[in-house]
Parts: C-alpha cells; structure tokens; sequence
C-alpha cells in the first residue's frame, strides 16, 4: 500500500482559507471615491490634500490584509497600483486640456474664425488663413497616403508572402515609423528644390512632407486590419472561380473597411498637428491662400509657433490667439478621432461592435 504525502499548507494559504469575512460591499467604493475626490481637489488647491487621498486609498488593502487575507489584499493592492498609473497618466492630457480651454476659449468668436490676419496689427483678426491651409496640406497628405499605403498593404498580405521584397518593405516601413518629422520635412524641401530653386515654399510641398510621416502608419494599420480577414472567405472566393484582384476588391477590402478608415483616420489625426516640416517647406503668410501649388500657406501649427515665438508689440494679443488656434487645432484631433471611432461602430460587422 502506497501512502502519499501531501506537504503542509502554507501558514498564510491556511490563514487565508480559515477566512470567511470580506469587506463591506460599499466601503471600498465609498473610500476611493473620497479619496479621487481629494486628489483631484488637491491637484487644483492644495497638494497636501492630494496626498491625503492617495494615502487614504492604501487604507483600503491594509484593511483588506486584515480582514479579508493576504490574496484578496494582493488583489486589491494591484487594482490601486493600475488605477494609480492610469491616474498618473491622465495629469498631463488633464493639464494640457485645462490650459488650453481655459486660455483659448475667450478667444473664439465669429471674426476669429473668418477673418485673416491680413493687415491686422495688435488686437482683431483670426486663424480662417490658417484653417483653410491645415485642411487643404492634410487634404493633400491624404490624397497621397492612403492609396500608397493601401496599396502597399494590400501586395504585402495578398501577394508578398514571405518573400525577401515584402521583408524590405516591412524594414523600410518600421524605419520611416520612427524618422523625426523635421527630416520628411528636409526631404520636401530638398525634393522641391531641384524643381523650384532655392527658397521655395508650397502647400504641396508640405502636404508631401506629411504624407512621409502619413504612409507609414497607413501601412501598417491597412496591414493589420487585412490580416484579420479569415482566409476561408478568400478560399470561398477562389472556389467560385473570382479571380484573385476581383476577391481583393469585393471580398477582403469590404470586410477590412471599418478598420481601414479608422487607421487612416488616425493617421490624420496623427499629422495633423506637425510643425517642423510645415515650417521648413510650406511656410507662413497671413493671407488666404487656396492654392497648393503656388506660393506660402498659412498653418494652424505653424501659426501657432509663430504668434508665440514673434508675438509683435504689444505681445498679449498675439499670444491669445495663439491659445485659440491651439485649442481649434485639439477640436480637430478630437473631431477626427471621434469620428473614427464612429466609423469603427458602424462598418464593423454586427458581431464585433
């Protein structure tokens, strides 16, 4: 007869199934609430009493330690530590938010929004140069990524296998991913230069200084959603004799479409709001300018920048309209990713949403 040891429980597991109590249902919550409540008063008033609050809501595994056992305390110690990162990672979006709201919406009125800075010394004038540029340079960047990185994305999953062409071109793609955006920049104006002469400025050369930090992501956020498409819809296809282009065109890029336009959506949002390139090659003017292909357009980072670092005498007008363009700028982004979080909802299939 074969006798099997089982080794003792450990004090605290033995402690910790000897324990049948917990903590009252609503007195953690109540506790952390108190305690988001001082932090977030604190961070506006007093730090001390930000302090407070974080200290107050340790109390709640100590407690919980006491009452409920060593793993639910464990539990409930990690749970604070994650909130407390999300928590700290909200500081600087929350200041960020608040200062620009808070200095930028005064400025915002009917003129700011129609009215140039064309003749326009001190007081008075607006960021309408600088919306119609932003809106025709992204415009642009658009017209010129998406059907590259689409494309791109498309041989990569559809056609590249694993061979040694769509290897570089993943290579290529991950280090133009991580180039400064001053760099796209430099290549724009150096592209235009051989064309134009020294000192050239465009529209278009900016929008294609943002479509080098725009392809990229659209590439990989195309190749991602294409990746996702089960192959038993491409092999449906195939044994009803499609050919492969037309599988692609009315199989695959259907299916993949909501992820699609979110990652170009993104990719946008993304470029947006650069300043670096717009600076080098597209330039700055206070005057309305439709065209991309001839002279300076106006930018609403660019002009942001520049009421900042040459606000004029006196300063303080300049500069508020500074925070106005700022805080219309973050109204896109916001706009922009809202709207691909719409179209994600709605072109998804009915089971992912």
């Amino acid at each position: 007869m074969t006798t099997t040891l089982t080794p003792p429980p450990q004090q605290d597991d033995l402690a910790d199934s000897l324990r049948t109590r917990s903590l009252p249902a609503a007195a953690p919550r109540a506790i952390h609430v108190l305690a988001v409540v001082l932090v977030v008063a604190g961070l506006f008033t007093d730090l001390r009493l930000a302090v407070l609050g974080y200290a107050l809501a340790w109390f709640v595994p100590l407690w919980s330690r006491l009452v409920e056992g060593r793993r639910k305390a464990v539990d409930r110690l990690v749970t604070l530590l994650v909130a407390s990162a999300f928590g700290l990672a909200l500081i600087p979006l929350g200041s960020i938010m608040w200062s620009v709201l808070e200095k930028g919406l005064p400025v915002l009125s009917s003129e700011f929004f129609t009215y140039s800075m064309r003749n326009v010394v001190g007081e008075g004038g607006g960021i309408y140069h600088a919306i119609v540029g932003t809106l025709l340079i992204t415009a642009g960047a658009t017209v010129i990524s998406v059907p590259i990185g689409l494309f791109t994305a498309i041989y990569l999953i559809e056609y590249g296998d694993d061979s040694r062409l769509s290897t570089w071109i993943r290579f290529l793609v991950d280090v133009m991913t991580g180039i400064p955006s001053i760099v796209a920049g430099l290549f724009a104006y150096a592209l235009f230069v051989v064309f134009f002469g020294d000192g050239v400025r465009m529209g278009i050369g900016g929008a294609v200084a943002l479509s080098v930090l725009m392809i990229p992501v659209v590439v990989r956020s195309c190749e991602e959603m294409l990746k996702l498409v089960p192959n038993e819809l491409r092999e449906a296809s195939y044994a009803l004799g499609v050919p492969k282009w037309r599988t692609i065109v009315k199989v695959v890029l259907p299916t993949a479409l909501a992820g699609i336009v979110t990652g170009i959506t993104l990719a946008i949002a993304r470029v947006i709001g650069e300043t670096a390139p717009l600076l080098v090659i597209a330039g700055a003017t206070d005057s309305v300018n439709f065209n991309l292909f001839d002279g300076r357009m106006a930018t609403l980072p660019v002009f942001t920048y520049s009421s900042i670092m040459q606000p004029g005498v006196p300063p303080e007008p300049s500069i508020e309209r500074a925070w106005g363009a700022a805080l219309v700028l973050l109204i896109i982004v916001m706009l922009l990713n809202l709207v691909a979080r719409l179209v994600s909802h709605f072109f998804s299939p009915q089971g992912e949403r």
